[in-house]
């Protein structure tokens, strides 16, 4: 089976674990709506942006984005924070399963226990968004890209370190681009399912908090 976290845990206000001398604490922050024009969702770094959407759609419309941020402590008091993960939620009701969120051609089959198939990130950012965003800002060249996402200085809260931009007017489909948990890597995005099957959410995981360790 590949590696899938224990996401309910993870996206859980105020979920606290110990490790190593650092306390974790969850917190979870509301970004606004995601447009999606097309209900063929991309996740992606978005300064560095793919536009392959994932297998599962979703009907067209606008949905929730929230930034679940890890606050981390030391002996000394708060040291930093995080985002730990970003949810796009699609239908407000419990997660009866979590799976890997696939791209065409991909076979969860084929990796090991450990293993997970996501993103690249070269940037330090994240988004879910919708293919149409994305591929707009594709057609974005360096100075616009820089001119919008790249502050002269980034602020220290990767809450108030979020931009969001409408980048296809047509269709108003926009990016919320986020911190990607300690920069850059390879991070996985997952589907919650209902009991019924249909899709509940796609969360990103940026493998900040740690899992809890068996007693």
């Amino acid at each position: 089976m590949p590696y899938v976290p224990d996401l309910d845990v993870v996206l859980t206000v105020g979920h606290r674990v110990e490790r190593d001398g650092i306390s974790y604490r969850v917190e979870a922050h509301e970004l606004g709506a995601v447009v999606l024009p097309s209900g063929r969702v991309v996740g992606c770094d978005p300064l560095v942006p793919h536009a392959t959407p994932f297998v599962d759609t979703v009907a067209p419309g606008r949905y929730p984005l929230t930034a679940w941020v890890a606050v981390l402590y030391t002996d000394d008091g708060q040291w930093q924070r995080r985002i730990a993960a970003l949810q796009l939620v699609v239908a407000d009701e419990p997660v009866a399963t979590w799976a890997m969120a696939l791209l065409p051609g991909q076979d969860p089959a084929t990796l090991g226990e450990e293993d997970f198939f996501g993103y690249p990130v070269d940037a330090g950012t994240g988004t879910l968004a919708d293919q149409v965003a994305v591929e707009a800002l594709r057609g974005w060249d360096y100075e616009r890209v820089e001119e919008v996402f790249i502050p002269a200085r980034i602020p220290d809260d990767p809450v108030d370190a979020v931009i969001t931009t409408v980048v296809d007017e047509p269709t108003g489909a926009n990016v919320h681009v986020v911190g990607s948990g300690w920069g850059d890597g390879v991070y996985a995005t997952y589907v919650g399912r209902t009991a019924d099957g249909r899709v509940a959410s796609f969360v990103t995981d940026f493998r900040v908090v740690p899992p809890e360790q068996p007693e």
